[in-house]
């Protein structure tokens, strides 16, 4: 069983489609802490509902990235944390994660990359009227939705669409795709571990 941290800035939906495929048997980890810099994001309450450590902060607090992750680190190596999984943390992730992480920290992104990274990639895809967009889970690395891509998932944008009815199919095509992929890479890995 994999032990994993879910960070998140916000309403934390795809926290909560990953702790709903654990306790339904379908993702094989432990949801050991949700770390937050948004001392009264959702997500928090998602996470207390579930009785899952959480450890939130303000980056202002802080002298840094270096310094808030420093602190961050110290409450994943408590806990044994092996893996970290972004779903919706809207900050960079440092060298001092990235270190103590190799290979171990994956994103989910709102779009197809390389395509629309960054803030607010649904906006992006509806002003651009393209006709497809999608969802992207990607390996973490200094850059800003840089790292090796993992898996895909393409949505398509109609004709008459709104930026809501958008979102809400991303959105839930994030939900499928996100635990699917998280088993499939704990599995591997495993299998590498064992191999």
């Amino acid at each position: 069983m994999k032990k994993i941290a879910v960070f998140a800035s916000g309403n934390g939906s795809n926290f909560q489609a990953i702790a709903d495929a654990v306790r339904e048997g379908r993702l094989h980890a432990e949801i050991c802490l949700v770390v937050s810099d948004k001392k009264d994001a959702y997500v928090l309450e998602r996470a207390q509902t579930e009785h899952i450590d959480t450890f939130s902060f303000s980056p202002k607090e802080f002298n840094g990235k270096e310094d808030f992750e420093k602190a961050i680190l110290l409450h994943l190596q408590e806990r044994g944390v092996e893996f970290i999984v972004l779903a919706g943390y809207m900050r960079l992730i440092g060298s001092t994660l990235l270190r103590e992480f190799p290979s171990r920290i994956v994103n989910i992104h709102p779009s197809l990359l390389p395509a629309f990274t960054g803030k607010d990639a649904i906006g992006q895809a509806f002003e651009a009227k393209v006709n497809m967009t999608g969802v992207t889970v990607h390996y973490v690395d200094e850059g800003m939705d840089t790292g090796p891509i993992i898996a895909q998932a393409s949505v398509p944008i109609h004709q008459y669409d709104t930026r809501e009815a958008l979102q809400q199919r991303i959105q839930a095509s994030e939900h499928m795709l996100y635990p699917t992929v998280l088993e499939e890479l704990f599995k591997k890995e495993h299998i590498q571990v064992e191999g």
